[in-house]
């Protein structure tokens, strides 16, 4: 028979109400990986997805191997690989910034993998502009780069957005996977109160910190997709259903729910 471990409430309170220092800078390392391995992925994505569009073979076949890659092995596997075979000093100088390697490593996982699903979203989103308009901005003397950056790429960002905000909540709780080369974030905090004391507290605690995060993430993206008019026919999701939608089915927190994936 297995013993319950008995929940401290009032060192979840405390864990929520007052965090330390340590919990802070933690807590910051969560939001800066998740941001800056997202913008890696939506750069890697677009490359991807452009190199899918081309006309030499090579650059289709290197594309579609490199979905087939990191879409098709475990994120855990891949942050290991990553930690293990990254050359360079343990800490790396970026001039105003300092990172440790497993963070450095840590980032570069993620935001390949990433790449790989936004290559799906980014063609998906360029798929649904008609042909048309880019051969009437060649017509118009445009080239295909310079049509792709202005005529394109600004009308498919109504279809790219929303999935991209998802793509970006669960960027936020995939990052708690880089514990495992020691990177100090959110759940480590909590993975090393655990060993110290046996308790579960400091796990509801950050759940609670990451429903947080995850939570004000996808009323900014409600707004940002309002902004941009993502539906052609006024229907934009509201704050209220985006709220309703996080509970729900196919909400804004459900990674697998958009059709997009399906085209992978």
């Amino acid at each position: 028979m297995v013993a319950l471990v008995p929940i401290d409430w009032h060192l979840v309170w405390t864990r929520i109400v007052s965090p330390n220092g340590v919990f802070a800078h933690a807590l910051w390392a969560t939001v800066y990986i998740s941001i800056v391995a997202q913008i890696m992925g939506i750069l890697l994505g677009l490359l991807a997805a452009l190199m899918r569009m081309s006309r030499l073979l090579p650059f289709r076949f290197l594309s579609g191997f490199y979905v087939l890659v990191f879409r098709g092995t475990p994120v855990l596997v891949q942050i290991m690989f990553f930690w293990l075979v990254l050359p360079g000093p343990r800490i790396f100088n970026f001039g105003a910034f300092h990172l440790p390697q497993a963070v450095v490593a840590g980032i570069l996982a993620l935001g390949v993998n990433e790449g790989a699903y936004m290559r799906e979203i980014i063609r998906a989103g360029i798929d649904s502009i008609d042909r048309g308009q880019m051969e009437a901005a060649k017509s118009l003397g445009m080239r295909s780069g310079l049509a792709m950056r202005r005529i394109v790429l600004p009308q498919a960002a109504r279809v790219i957005v929303p999935p991209l905000g998802n793509e970006f909540n669960n960027m936020m709780k995939t990052s708690s996977l880089v514990y495992i080369i020691g990177v100090y974030e959110m759940f480590s905090d909590a993975e090393q109160a655990y060993s110290t004391a046996l308790a579960v507290a400091p796990f509801i605690a950050v759940a609670f910190w990451y429903f947080i995060l995850t939570s004000i993430w996808s009323f900014a993206q409600a707004l940002i997709e309002r902004k941009l008019a993502v539906s052609e026919h006024g229907d934009e999701i509201s704050l209220r259903d985006r709220a309703i939608g996080i509970w729900t089915e196919g909400g804004g927190m459900v990674r697998s729910a958009w059709p997009w994936r399906a085209r992978a």
